[in-house]
């Protein structure tokens, strides 16, 4: 029987025998969906805040053509390469500049007082801070704990005030009402958890030596979650994607003791709630998770874990030898896909198929963006093996 691309990842969650292996890339850059569309694509990482900045600037006409554009691109390029998961959002940053300095360059906030500077670069696709004032405190650790206490007084302030509201998820309503039933959407939310990717690491470094602001931090994050999850459900959201960067090739960026005592409970939290609400909760991080794997995948209650970084020793054998009832998402290297040759993309897509055949509750994909400057005959060789080889 063929399956609707709903039907197959659903399929994979039950861990039941689809027709075909389920398809999830986890992001596109805009100079590698530009390359399979044959035109700029309106998707990626700080591309996609550069072009939002350009739009709040250019007025409110052009920021809601940039809004519907974003949305049909993003599910255009899912369309043109077979994914039975729809990512309708990517990056945003939905803050009007002050000042535009050049056409790479916005400043926002006060010029003269506190502002942020960010730059666009072309190549990378970030758009990055250059300049803030004041400029972030790096010294006296204890003036900056004091800081994170004030920070978290307006942050526990603002969560307690927070009251959402059905309307306030009308867009993904709608996105569900008008492809939901044929395709699985992806929703984005639901992350708790402290990582290497901020600019400020004082939570990092909270965890490691206050770990009372560390815990108000993380109770933060979740119980903003669970205040939207419900919300989230009635507007037919079936998948939540969360999750924090907190590791890379060596391992966990915070001692396992440290990620039990501290992050599981918040973790366990959120997919509680979702649970509650018919929801399935995933989690994502790159890098090696070893260390805490039994806690992240066997007792966090989470569903699916994506971002699945071979490159960091992660791979889907063992992990569907170690956690038989986690759904598995991605394992095919966007370094690979970036650096590799054409034989080797082909041999790693092949070995992710082959295990998602042999092993049931796998969706096959790219674990992170293709990034820019990525080959266009390495994904033209990505998006041919799997349409040959995925059929079971």
């Amino acid at each position: 029987m063929v399956m609707t691309p709903r039907e197959r990842v659903f399929a994979a969650f039950e861990f039941e025998l689809p027709d075909m292996v389920p398809i999830h890339h986890i992001g596109f850059s805009s100079d590698a969906a530009s390359k399979i569309l044959g035109r700029e694509v309106f998707v990626g990482g700080g591309i996609q805040q550069w072009r939002e900045t350009k739009a709040l600037w250019e007025g409110e006409e052009a920021h809601r053509d940039f809004l519907k554009r974003s949305l049909e691109d993003a599910f255009e390029i899912a369309r043109a390469t077979d994914q039975d998961i729809i990512r309708f959002h990517y990056w945003r940053l939905p803050e009007k500049p002050t000042k535009k300095i050049d056409e790479y360059t916005f400043l926002y906030g006060d010029p003269k007082g506190e502002y942020v500077i960010r730059r666009y670069n072309p190549s990378s696709e970030l758009f990055n801070v250059i300049k803030e004032n004041p400029p972030r405190e790096k010294g006296n650790l204890s003036v900056r704990f004091k800081m994170a206490e004030e920070q978290l007084a307006r942050m526990e302030e603002q969560l307690e005030n927070y009251k959402p509201r059905s309307e306030d998820f009308q867009e993904i309503r709608s996105l569900i009402e008008k492809y939901g039933e044929e395709y699985a959407i992806r929703v984005n939310g639901g992350s708790v958890g402290i990582g290497l990717t901020t600019r400020d690491p004082i939570w990092l470094m909270a965890a490691l030596r206050r770990q009372d602001l560390a815990a108000r931090y993380l109770d933060i994050q979740a119980e903003m979650a669970v205040k939207q999850i419900r919300y989230l459900a009635e507007a037919g959201a079936k998948l939540l994607f969360g999750g924090v960067d907190f590791a890379d090739n060596r391992g966990p960026c915070l001692p396992p003791k440290i990620f039990r005592e501290l992050v599981l409970p918040r973790i366990q939290r959120v997919a509680e709630e979702c649970h509650k609400c018919g929801v399935y909760y995933l989690y994502a991080s790159d890098g090696n998770l070893w260390p805490v794997a039994d806690d992240l995948f066997g007792k966090s209650g989470i569903d699916g874990y994506f971002e699945i970084d071979r490159r960091a020793g992660m791979n889907l054998r063992k992990l569907r030898e170690r956690f038989p009832h986690l759904v598995l998402i991605g394992n095919i290297s966007s370094h690979t896909l970036h650096y590799g040759s054409r034989e080797e993309v082909k041999a790693e897509v092949l070995s992710c198929l082959k295990e998602a055949k042999r092993s049931r509750g796998i969706i096959v994909g790219v674990s992170n963006y293709i990034v820019p400057g990525t080959p266009k005959e390495n994904i033209q060789t990505l998006l041919e093996t799997i349409r040959k080889h995925r059929k079971i």
